[in-house]
């Protein structure tokens, strides 16, 4: 189904919302790995926003679509997400990776009202996200598994052990995306330990792979729609920027973590400001 512009513009708000809030817990918290948070917001966004099968007052429900954030230490940007969505007190991001809170960190699936798995260690989320779609199919369930995995994250090989198993399943009930931000910890990814071709990787692997700009949202959910109406497992190659929408933060791989005090904090918040105004103006340009 085509995006409408109201449907554009309403997600573009609150895709700014929601980078504002992580800003917001970043801020809370001292410290957090923001540059991850920003790169998947657009993701979380359209899911929660758009596609997600769940229900507000049913977190628990049987036939929900699954979510699985397999780039565990994004919860500084899922958090905001799950709260902003009244599964969880706002309250608790004030708390965020604090002293007896229960939004660690990595977002516990026993403490956290609405995640679907815990995940931290690097290379969990695609298995299980493979073992949920294989479950449904069992059960004779309609849900939907969405998995979200970082590009960096790729360099485990368990994601490949579980590429293998979505084809030879042809686990079409599973849609998979790449947050493509082309950098990790300790720098680019291509420096770590080389990804590309990655799109061909997936392919050979038995994906159908839609590469698509990770921030601009009609194209994210054109991909999405693809994926819904096809007969084969799609991967949603996603190109995005770390700390996207952070002038200091795009593009540095510093910022995989970082502290922000008040005076950062005012600055973000003006290119925060910033970038979502230029993000309007483009769907003033290119919506029908």
């Amino acid at each position: 189904m085509s995006l409408t512009k109201q449907e554009w513009l309403a997600l573009e708000k609150k895709a700014h919302e929601l980078r504002n809030l992580c800003l917001d817990t970043t801020y809370w918290a001292g410290s957090g790995h923001i540059g991850g948070g920003m790169s998947s917001m657009d993701i979380l966004t359209i899911l929660y926003h758009k596609y997600l099968n769940i229900k507000k007052d049913d977190p628990n429900w049987p036939d929900r679509d699954r979510f699985i954030l397999s780039k565990g230490h994004a919860g500084i940007a899922y958090a905001p997400v799950l709260c902003d969505f009244g599964y969880n007190d706002m309250e608790q991001l004030k708390t965020f990776n604090l002293t007896n809170s229960k939004m660690g960190i990595h977002l516990d699936s026993n403490k956290v009202v609405g995640v679907d798995a815990s995940t931290g260690s690097l290379g969990h989320g695609l298995p299980i996200a493979a073992g949920t779609a294989l479950a449904a199919r069992v059960l004779g369930k309609k849900y939907i598994t969405y998995c979200l995995t970082g590009d960096g994250e790729l360099d485990e090989g368990s994601n490949w052990e579980a590429a293998m198993t979505i084809n030879h399943f042809n686990l079409n009930n599973l849609i998979t995306f790449v947050d493509r931000n082309h950098l990790m910890i300790d720098g680019g990814t291509e420096d770590v330990m080389k990804l590309e071709p990655l799109a061909d990787k997936f392919t050979a692997f038995g994906f159908t792979v839609k590469q698509v700009d990770g921030h601009n949202i009609k194209e994210l959910c054109d991909a999405v729609d693809f994926a819904l109406s096809y007969d084969k497992p799609v991967l949603i190659l996603a190109d995005t920027k770390k700390g996207a929408g952070i002038k200091m933060m795009e593009g540095n791989y510093k910022w995989h973590y970082g502290a922000i005090d008040e005076n950062l904090y005012n600055q973000c918040k003006a290119d925060l400001e910033e970038y979502y105004q230029k993000r309007v103006e483009r769907v003033e340009r290119e919506a029908k």
